[in-house]
């Protein structure tokens, strides 16, 4: 049920950005910032200059919207996928039978409909999390209010969605990715017939995470350093102006930045937000049912 999603959703999608925020910040820093000669250089500057709790700047609102954006994320997944394939079998039987490509265009469709709720979202924590002064001040944004009151202030309700275009290019077709391999690994570790085990879970989510971010990571350079144009970062007319300019001052590795960040933190994170989400849903099916 939809409300059983969001719940599910918000709670798994809360305990995955936790887990791996520390590591997304260092990551953002090294895709938007050219100070950083790699990534124990940011580690070690970060913990120098902000301490702790400078890896987790930009945290908060996303964990209290992160309910939004995962109940839209699974929910439209779910749904496509019924429609797709024009069944309304239970999920467990839904994703053991599924035809792969229909489980790849509902994925594709979920990374769609989520962009308009993530794109503010993700602005205001690349950009929260880009600011490099400690707690004694000096910084644009006073925390997520703040942000998105000078964005609405400086550009509009526009400014919101800087960027755009960028995550819905990564995130469309990567979408697409991450529920494939997850279903495919479900499977290929589920005895036919029977309910799919934790471990298979794990395996799945976490290796549906390190594909998903290994083929999102170039545009993931693009919209971050999009989303930081005109807030400290350098001024951009796009997509293609960014890439544009990007490859030719610093070469094809620019695509390449936080890479390996990405995949190291993919794993563990995906891993446990979709054991969490199906452990979550089971249990609530299970109450339903008592």
């Amino acid at each position: 049920m939809p409300f059983e999603e969001f719940i599910a959703g918000w709670i798994s999608g809360a305990v995955g950005l936790v887990f791996g925020h520390p590591l997304d910040t260092v990551k953002v820093r090294l895709q938007t910032q050219s100070v950083y000669s790699g990534i124990l250089d940011c580690v070690v500057k970060t913990y120098t200059h902000e301490g702790f709790h400078g890896f987790f700047k930009g945290m908060a609102f996303p964990v209290l919207t992160i309910a939004l954006s995962n109940s839209v994320a699974f929910g439209s997944y779910s749904n496509a996928l019924n429609y797709l394939t024009q069944s309304h079998r239970s999920n467990s039987d839904q994703t053991n039978r599924s035809p792969l490509p229909a489980v790849f265009m509902a994925g594709c469709f979920s990374g769609l409909s989520q962009v308009f709720v993530t794109a503010p979202i993700d602005l205001v924590k690349v950009r929260l999390q880009s600011q490099t002064r400690g707690r004694s001040g000096g910084n644009k944004y006073r925390g997520p209010r703040h942000c998105v009151a000078v964005i609405l202030r400086e550009d509009g309700v526009k400014g919101l969605f800087r960027g755009m275009w960028a995550l819905a290019l990564r995130d469309v077709p990567c979408y697409g990715l991450y529920f494939l391999p997850y279903e495919l690994i479900c499977r290929m570790l589920t005895e036919t017939g029977k309910q799919t085990g934790p471990f298979a879970v794990l395996m799945a989510g976490g290796v549906a995470g390190v594909v998903t971010w290994a083929c999102a990571t170039p545009m993931d350079v693009i919209k971050a350093r999009l989303q930081m144009s005109g807030a400290g970062g350098r001024l951009y007319n796009g997509v293609l102006h960014c890439i544009t300019v990007s490859v030719r001052e610093e070469g094809m590795r620019v695509f390449f930045k936080g890479l390996l960040l990405n995949s190291v933190r993919a794993f563990p994170v995906n891993a446990v937000t979709f054991l969490c989400f199906e452990m979550i849903m089971r249990a609530m099916t299970d109450y339903s049912q008592d």
